[in-house]
């Protein structure tokens, strides 16, 4: 019988770093990736971010994987906003989503 692995028993943060790779990977790929393929990668990577203690650690692994960035930065943008975009892009992401807004209701 096989032993329940718990968190504290594997190293989460080479979890983390692996996940955060393929994502890049996904990114950047120019073969059409399946979405439930990356649903996955994705939902696993979330729940990974969640689980990295150290700010520290947690800096070091956004600002090596741009995409692992930005899904953190959609995680929680309810309590940051765009907190790790430069401030430049993230004006003109605030713009962008109110356009899209305004008009999106006039077509309700």
């Amino acid at each position: 019988m096989k032993a329940a692995i718990t968190p504290s028993s594997r190293a989460p943060l080479s979890v983390a770093f692996m996940l955060a790779s393929l994502l890049e990977r996904l990114e950047r790929s120019h073969v059409p990736i399946g979405a439930e393929q990356y649903r996955s990668v994705v939902s696993h990577l979330a729940a990974e971010l969640e689980e990295v203690a150290s700010e520290h650690d947690l800096s070091r692994l956004l600002d090596g994987f741009p995409a692992t960035a930005e899904l953190y930065e959609n995680l929680h943008y309810a309590q940051a906003g765009l907190c790790r975009s430069q401030l430049e892009a993230a004006t003109r992401a605030e713009l962008e989503a109110q356009r899209a807004i305004a008009h999106a209701r006039k077509f309700r």
